[in-house]
């Protein structure tokens, strides 16, 4: 493996995600009580949004800010590394967050599931739970069982994503001229 550096600031990742919501501060306060998050800062611009905003999960800073009323919105995909899925699932149900993918083990040697934030924001929520070798997963992958979670995974992301989740078809309109 190469060895890693980096060029951000201690205590930064390399890279760092930025989410753009419609209310930081209630962004914030959902990733505290969903995944242990510590706010690490909040600066108002002089229109009382939040201009800039940062906070730690495990061992990556999150930035935020709000996002201005003519700027589109921008829901982000996140993948949050936690020691115990479950946990964390009903920590981010209880938040305010709703299951879009349930838990179930891969063929990769994770467990895991997504949460979509009242703000839009899709998170895998994934535990490391065994070491395995290249061969060993794709041995899984023939097992009907991790074939299963992995079209559940697939087909309840593509529902949320295009809509369908939500009552749209994903068939195109077709013009009246």
């Amino acid at each position: 493996m190469p060895e890693q550096t980096s060029n951000a600031p201690q205590g930064h990742t390399t890279v760092a995600p930025w989410v753009v919501t419609d209310d930081t501060g209630a962004f914030l306060d959902f990733v505290t009580q969903a995944f242990g998050g510590q706010e690490l800062s909040r600066v108002p611009t002089e229109d009382g949004l939040i201009g800039h905003a940062e906070i730690r999960v495990g061992d990556t800073v999150v930035m935020a800010f709000d996002r201005h009323a003519d700027w589109p919105a921008m829901p982000s995909l996140l993948n949050v590394y936690v020691a115990d899925v479950d946990k964390t699932f009903s920590q981010a149900v209880e938040a305010g967050g709703r299951v879009v993918t349930p838990p179930a083990d891969d063929a990769f040697g994770q467990r895991g599931g997504r949460i979509k934030d009242p703000f839009d924001n899709i998170w895998w929520v994934t535990s490391h739970v065994e070491d395995l070798s290249d061969d060993q997963m794709w041995e899984r992958l023939q097992d009907p069982v991790y074939g299963e979670a992995m079209r559940v995974a697939q087909q309840t992301l593509d529902a949320e994503l295009s809509g369908r989740r939500r009552g749209r078809s994903s068939a195109p309109v077709k013009s009246t001229d």
